[in-house]
């Protein structure tokens, strides 16, 4: 087994749109925790969160979507070895009402969302509790892997939503979870997909994936609370996080129709209560995955329905580089999933 190096890179947190590129220690291992070195490392919406508008805890690591080899093991871990190829998510009681009831996303047990540091994957290591991973299948390429995560939350929306066969679907926002639950849909069977989005670059990409486009400016709102749009919708899933999108979202909808919030946001939305009374709308939300998200994805992007060649951005970014590439996500300049691979 190859030495180990004492320290690794990593993109720190230091304050809105301010990282710091800095050599930190290996993480320390538990009994039960794996070190996985860092292949590649998606760059969710999240991410700009924390970082453009400023959500993140100064000196934190961010990065969630990774894929990678493991390198160590702590000393109780059974099934892994170093060098299998892994992805890995969040870890869930299994006990409490939630789990049992096959809803981990909703485990009792959970942190609050951003409320705690956390140590991510824009590193050149990152640890991970045995119970977090995920075996990559083979000949699925690392980089593609790393689409796994993202691919799962997109699956979860999808399925809070009823979005099958034989229904009209939109998506509002084409950003990097907006992009994968186009993707998501037509490889799952749905072909009647439209995406909302105000930028030219993600309406093209949103167009290859097989989705007719509009913006946000087309999306009309009936002037009487009971009255509906012409061809509405049986499904919004929302993946902006945008106030305006939202409440525009609410007003495509069929009746008994479902808009699921995807996107995360700061300023609430002001939904017309008459308009979901009179329709009788579900509004719901999707954290996280199914209990069986992280499988479903994996073997989705294994067969290939799954474009990742157009979903991707052709060239990987150093953690030098993420910065950078935050900016040309929050302005829309770069369409694609961009992959910061740390080595």
């Amino acid at each position: 087994m190859a030495t180990l190096p004492a320290r690794m890179p990593a993109a720190v947190y230091r304050g809105p749109r301010s990282l710091a590129l800095e050599e930190r220690p290996l993480p320390e291992l538990g009994p039960h925790d794996v070190l996985i070195e860092v292949g590649h490392c998606g760059v969710c919406g999240s991410d700009l969160h924390m970082v453009i508008e400023g959500w993140g805890h100064p000196g934190s690591i961010g990065g969630h979507e990774w894929s990678g080899r493991i390198a160590e093991v702590g000393p109780e871990v059974t099934g892994w070895a170093a060098g299998d190829e892994v992805v890995g998510g969040a870890v869930h009681c299994g006990r409490c009402r939630f789990c049992l009831a096959q809803r981990p996303s909703l485990c009792a047990e959970r942190g609050l969302a951003g409320a705690t540091e956390w140590q991510g994957a824009f590193a050149g290591y990152v640890r991970e509790s045995e119970e977090a991973l995920h075996r990559v299948p083979a000949g699925l390429p690392l980089r593609v892997a790393a689409l796994a995560e993202p691919l799962a939350v997109a699956l979860h929306g999808i399925n809070r939503g009823g979005a099958r066969t034989g229904r009209r679907v939109l998506v509002t926002g084409a950003g990097p979870i907006g992009a994968l639950v186009a993707a998501a849909l037509r490889a799952t069977g749905v072909t009647d997909v439209t995406v909302s989005e105000p930028f030219e670059r993600r309406r093209q990409l949103a167009a290859r994936l097989g989705a007719t486009t509009t913006t946000p400016e087309a999306l009309a709102r009936p002037d009487h609370p009971g009255a509906l749009v012409e061809e509405p919708f049986d499904v919004v899933i929302e993946c902006s996080g945008s106030r305006e999108a939202m409440e525009a979202g609410l007003a495509q909808l069929d009746r008994t129709g479902t808009l699921v919030l995807v996107g995360a946001g700061v300023r609430p939305p002001r939904f017309d209560p008459m308009r979901i009374l009179l329709n009788e709308l579900v509004v719901t939300g999707a954290y996280e995955y199914d209990a069986g998200g992280w499988d479903d994805a994996l073997a989705l992007l294994a067969s290939g329905r799954v474009p990742a060649e157009d979903l991707l951005e052709p060239d990987d970014v150093p953690l030098a580089g993420l910065m950078e590439a935050l900016e040309g996500l929050a302005s829309g300049d770069i369409a694609g999933k961009v992959l910061v691979a740390p080595a």
